[in-house]
This record gives structure tokens, C-alpha cells and sequence, in this order.
């Protein structure tokens, strides 16, 4: 498969070891908040945070942010996400929100940006989106679309295609990013050691999912919250600035690769708790 399905008409630091940890230590890190996501000194419920990983990695990206917002004792979820096609991977996120009770602050990366902006869609709980070096899709984009918008993304060199096997027999295509090419495009500045790790981890993306166009724009109707990755070689960081000024996003801009929440979780918390703070259901310092 050519890197030109990348191309459409042109308009215009992780601490070290942390990749090799896994998600299970994402329920051990911090205190843990009441099963009713409730705290007994508070009226209101506490707002559960949803992190939503992109593609080329999984919920463990989230790791450093996690440990920082549980230890301020806040209720967190991190589920895998299929990767599948934006559709599936929507509907199967969704699922996931509404088994939720109470307020939720949903924040997505990369691809994970155009999942919450379709999941989200109509959920009266959802009280507020926010994204991470993401995707902002309108009603037809695509994530493939919006990575073309404008120039700069180097993640068609980076990348490779694989095929998998589909029901019915028929082969299907996802991508990778070949590993000797991983820390550079993805997590500059994480230890060399580190990156290689993530490398060989990474959950590939189906081509379907960064061409299927978004069926919602759940920024239109529920506030929103943008970091832009300046350094950014997956998504173009004008690109980024461009999404978040049309979605009407609070925005901040740090110097940091596409895994903005591996370099640097202190700013991610610190963009997720301003969101957390706007939510009307929680009225307590954070």
C-alpha cells in the first residue's frame, strides 16, 4: 500500500520504563475513590475522567496522567480501545459512557479525538471533551482528511501496512509504525530504550478507521478543551491549532511530541483538571 493514502489535496517526556509497566498498573497507582465515585465529604457526584488512547499505542500511554489525577483522588477509566474502524470503536466507547453514572470529563488522543467527538454525541452526562494532540472532526471528515489539511505530517514515511484476516475470509489493512522510525515520530525526546519498547507494543490502526468519515460533532454542543503538540510529526500542529480554534476549544500549546501525555503528563493534568473544574457538579477545590 503507497504512503499517498496520506496525502490528500494540501489547502492550506515519558519517564523511563513506563511503557513496560501495562495497564494493570493503572488501577494501583493512587487512592482509590469511593465505588460510587462519590466523595463523602461532597453533595455532588465527582466527575469520572474517560481517557481515551489513539492509535500506535494503548491505555498505558495515559499512565503518568492517571497516577497524577488518582492521587488527587479523582475517579479515572482508561479503557483499550478496539481500533477497529471509527464506527465500532465509537459505538463500543459510548457503551462504555453509559454505563457511567454521573458527570464525565472525556478526553481522547490522536484518533482518540475523533472517537469521543462521535461517542459523546447526545450524552447529556458528558459535561465536557478534551484533546490531546487529537482529531476534531465536523460531521464527513476524516481523520486522514483533517491529518492533510495542511503540511507537515512525516507519518506516511514512518509508517508500514499489514494485512489481518476479516470474517468471511477477506484480508483487511492496518498500519504500523516501523520501529526504527518510532521515536522519532512518535515520542521524540522519551529514552531511546523507552521508545523502543513502545515500538514493539504499539496497537496498530485498520486504514479503514483514519478514512471513515465522523457521523457527530459532540464539540458543537459540549465544551471543549484542546493541547496542541508544537513538535508534533503524526498530526501537523497547525492542523492542531486549526481544530481548536474552529471548535471554540480553551486552548494551551507546550513543546512536546504527538505522545504529549507520555513526555509530559503534569500539563495534560493540569488542561484535564481546568475541564474537571468547569464541570457545574463538582464545586470543590481541585
Amino acid at each position: 500500500m503507497s504512503s499517498d493514502i496520506f496525502r490528500p489535496t494540501v489547502t492550506a517526556s515519558l519517564p523511563a520504563g513506563v511503557a513496560t509497566l501495562g495497564t494493570s498498573r493503572l488501577a494501583e497507582a493512587g487512592p482509590q475513590p469511593t465505588a460510587a465515585g462519590t466523595d463523602p465529604q461532597q453533595h455532588h457526584p465527582r466527575p469520572t475522567t474517560v481517557l481515551i488512547h489513539g492509535a500506535f499505542a494503548d491505555a498505558s500511554s495515559w499512565q503518568g496522567v492517571v497516577e497524577l489525577l488518582q492521587a488527587q483522588g479523582h475517579q479515572i477509566l482508561a479503557p483499550a480501545l478496539p481500533l477497529r474502524g471509527l464506527a465500532s470503536d465509537a459505538a463500543y466507547i459510548r457503551s462504555v459512557l453509559q454505563s457511567i453514572t454521573g458527570p464525565i470529563v472525556l478526553v481522547g488522543h490522536s484518533y482518540g479525538g475523533s472517537v469521543i467527538t462521535q461517542a459523546a454525541g447526545g450524552l447529556s452526562h458528558v459535561k465536557a471533551l478534551v484533546y490531546i494532540a487529537a482529531f476534531v472532526p465536523d460531521i464527513g471528515e476524516s481523520a486522514l482528511a483533517l491529518t492533510g489539511k495542511f503540511p507537515g505530517s512525516t507519518l506516511p514515511q514512518a509508517t508500514s501496512t499489514q494485512t489481518y484476516p476479516l470474517p468471511g475470509g477477506e484480508q483487511g489493512e492496518e498500519l504500523v509504525i516501523k520501529q526504527d522510525r518510532f521515536h522519532d515520530q512518535f515520542a521524540a525526546g522519551v529514552p531511546a530504550q523507552t521508545a523502543r519498547v513502545m515500538a514493539a507494543g504499539q496497537r496498530p490502526i485498520t486504514l479503514s478507521a483514519l478514512q471513515e468519515p465522523a457521523q457527530e460533532a459532540a464539540w458543537k454542543t459540549i465544551p471543549s478543551w484542546y493541547l496542541v503538540a508544537t513538535e508534533d510529526r503524526n498530526i501537523p500542529p497547525a492542523a492542531e491549532q486549526w481544530m481548536a480554534q474552529r471548535a471554540g476549544a480553551h486552548t494551551v500549546s507546550i513543546r512536546a511530541p504527538h505522545a504529549a501525555a507520555v513526555t509530559d503528563p503534569g500539563a495534560v493534568t493540569d488542561l484535564i483538571r481546568r475541564a474537571i473544574r468547569s464541570t457545574t457538579e463538582w464545586h470543590a477545590p481541585l
